[in-house]
């Protein structure tokens, strides 16, 4: 397996690609990085990526060289909610976590250092997720289905 390896769903690795084509100078650190990630990725479609692989949205737990284990949201970009809780793929380490699968350590440069990121685990995967409500739901019996719903008596606007 190539150290670089990673499994991208079409959507992420197109967006990778046009994050590629968009980079002001490809030669820094982010677009050396895009080119290694789209060079080494297996692209699947979302239906087939595996529950153990960062995608896009997926809350994952991750180290920087053995430190403490850190929780984030791989986002598209900056986000305007909670600080900390999102890690955009614009950055180093979220470009690096995406397509990672759980246990592999990436190694990549930043300030002059080499840093080692290992994806620990996959909290939620959001293809995973909806291969689950997909299951259910072919699974649900009519019978099933009807129990789910519940009439609340007063509910109907009587006044």
């Amino acid at each position: 397996m190539h150290k670089d390896a990673c499994v991208l769903t079409t959507k992420d690795f197109t967006i990778l690609e046009v994050m590629l084509d968009r980079c002001a100078d490809a030669g820094n650190a982010i677009g050396s990085l895009l080119r290694r990630k789209i060079e080494a990725a297996t692209v699947v479609f979302r239906e087939d990526v595996p529950a153990a692989v960062a995608t896009l949205n997926s809350r994952v737990t991750y180290r920087i060289n053995d430190g403490e284990p850190d929780s984030r949201i791989l986002s598209h970009d900056r986000m305007n909610a909670s600080t900390g809780l999102f890690l955009p793929i614009t950055s180093p380490i979220g470009l690096a976590l995406l397509g990672m699968a759980e246990g592999q350590r990436f190694e990549i440069g930043q300030d002059g250092r080499t840093k080692h990121i290992t994806l620990d685990a996959i909290l939620y995967q959001p293809e995973a997720a909806h291969r689950e409500r997909e299951a259910i739901a072919r699974m649900a019996t009519p019978t099933m289905r009807r129990a789910a719903l519940r009439l609340i008596p007063g509910s109907g606007g009587e006044g």
